[in-house]
């Protein structure tokens, strides 16, 4: 076989030949170098649809939502406390043995049940005495009355005697002396009768004093047996049964009135002039969540603004009032309150997490139909739910970018959007807009890398090809 010497030595065509193949080799050698050399270097400018569009400022995977109308209830929310509807501390009002309790701690009781019961002995003894003395004095007032009786039939006999004697004296058929003498004895009678009309007057003034006696008597009888005021539930039972009360010296137990109950919460003093408002209009709702996220809220109606504003906070102080027929709020609760003033209709409405922070206020990514973005500035409302009120800056029916804002630049053309599948949701929430297409040829996969391909990479072969923009085979 000839050696490549002997081709060397050969002919000048052979030779010729010899030098161009090994001058092709060389240069595609060298070609597969550079080419290598410059996709590792720069790996997001590698062939392929993703790498190339990303590299160059090209499609955003992003989620959109379009603005919609909705009727947004107008609220104020704060945190707020339950409050007893009524509180009553029950006292001893006269002292002695506390004989019997007759319910348990932390029961339900009526209006009107008893709770207590104290040693009656003592008070009973006074009443019966208070009674007897006004015994004695309806017997005086007798004894009184039947003296007047007597002494005016005396004063009637003593009188007409006079008047007779008097009439002989004149007559000369007896002395004057002694007509005189019957005249002092008819009036000496006459002054008995006044005598006996005052002891009348004082006897019926010692019967009302026994007879109010009697009433105390009573009334201080009575006190020892203590019954509830209201009804409500009772709490911690500081004095046990046995034990001797002192009367107004202790409390013994307290009941707090939870149906209905209060809510006690406080609002800036901002919201003062809109809540009187509303108020004069209509009954304004109050709505109640205790913190645990298991119980449902309470609905109730807001009945109390205070006269004063707190200097201290800024803040005034009002109160709900609610039915608590199931008694889910309790004394002393912490709860959520949402006080609803009014219901502000076709509101334009966003998802939550469309809204962005920057530099000079809030501001929104709008999808223009060219597929481009503008960061549109807005003015934010209150946020309902998952949604956040745009007061101005937006239009309803724009498209806006809920996810993928990170890769996003206002006002560049050259970065377009391509909307991807998100998580999905209401009123277009997390999925394609309506009418917003995604870039032609786009699929999820070209949204998506692989998960060991480096962002922005093009592929490899026919496929990565082909994302370059050009067709190998």
């Amino acid at each position: 076989m000839p050696t490549l010497a002997a081709y060397a030595s050969g002919p000048r065509t052979v030779r010729q030949l010899l030098c161009c193949a090994v001058l092709i080799a060389a240069v595609a050698l060298t070609a597969g170098c550079g080419d290598k050399g410059t996709a590792a270097a720069n790996p997001g400018a590698g062939g392929g649809k993703g790498g190339g569009r990303r590299g160059g400022g090209g499609d955003v995977p992003v989620t959109v939502a379009t603005a919609s109308l909705k009727d947004v209830p107008v609220e104020v929310q704060v945190i707020g406390n339950v409050e007893a509807y009524s509180t009553i501390t029950v006292k001893a009002q006269v002292g002695g043995e506390l004989t019997a309790v007759h319910f348990r701690e932390g029961d339900f009781v009526k209006k009107g049940d008893v709770l207590f019961e104290i040693d009656r002995r003592p008070l009973e003894a006074t009443l019966n005495q208070a009674i007897a003395n006004a015994g004695r004095d309806r017997a005086t007032l007798g004894q009184a009355e039947a003296n007047l009786a007597r002494d005016a039939a005396q004063a009637k006999y003593a009188e007409s005697q006079a008047r007779r004697y008097a009439e002989l004296a004149q007559s000369g058929v007896i002395s004057r002396d002694q007509a005189e003498q019957l005249r002092a004895n008819a009036d000496a009678t006459a002054q008995a009768v006044n005598a006996d009309k005052a002891t009348i007057e004082s006897a019926k003034a010692a019967i009302g004093s026994s007879e109010a006696a009697v009433q105390q008597a009573r009334v201080q009888l009575s006190y020892t047996t203590i019954r509830s005021p209201i009804d409500g539930r009772t709490g911690n039972l500081t004095v046990k049964q046995g034990n001797v009360v002192m009367a107004n010296s202790m409390d013994l137990m307290t009941i707090n009135q939870i149906e209905p109950i209060y809510v006690t919460f406080a609002v800036p003093e901002a919201q003062l002039n809109a809540i009187k408002n509303y108020m004069v209009s209509q009954k304004l709702a109050v709505r109640a969540k205790p913190q645990d996220e298991d119980s449902s809220e309470e609905i109730g109606v807001l009945t109390f603004i205070d006269n004063t504003v707190d200097t201290t906070t800024g803040t005034i102080k009002l109160k709900g009032t609610f039915t608590n027929s199931d008694h889910k709020l309790w004394p002393g609760q912490f709860v959520r309150v949402t006080l609803r003033l009014t219901t502000q209709h076709n509101a334009v409405v966003v998802p939550n997490e469309a809204v962005q922070a920057g530099q000079n206020g809030q501001f929104i990514y709008v999808v223009k139909p060219d597929r481009t973005v503008d960061a549109r500035p807005v003015a934010v409302g209150q946020r309902v739910d998952q949604d956040m009120v745009i007061n101005s800056g937006l239009q309803a029916g724009e498209v806006v970018v809920t996810e993928g804002q990170l890769r996003l630049a206002p006002n560049n053309p050259n970065i377009k959007v391509a909307v991807r599948d998100g998580r999905g949701g209401r009123g277009g929430r997390g999925g394609q807009a309506q009418g917003m297409a995604p870039a032609q040829g786009s699929t999820e996969a070209d949204a998506q890398p692989a998960p060991d391909q480096p962002q922005g990479a093009g592929g490899a072969g026919k496929k990565g090809g082909r994302r370059g923009g050009r067709k190998t085979e």
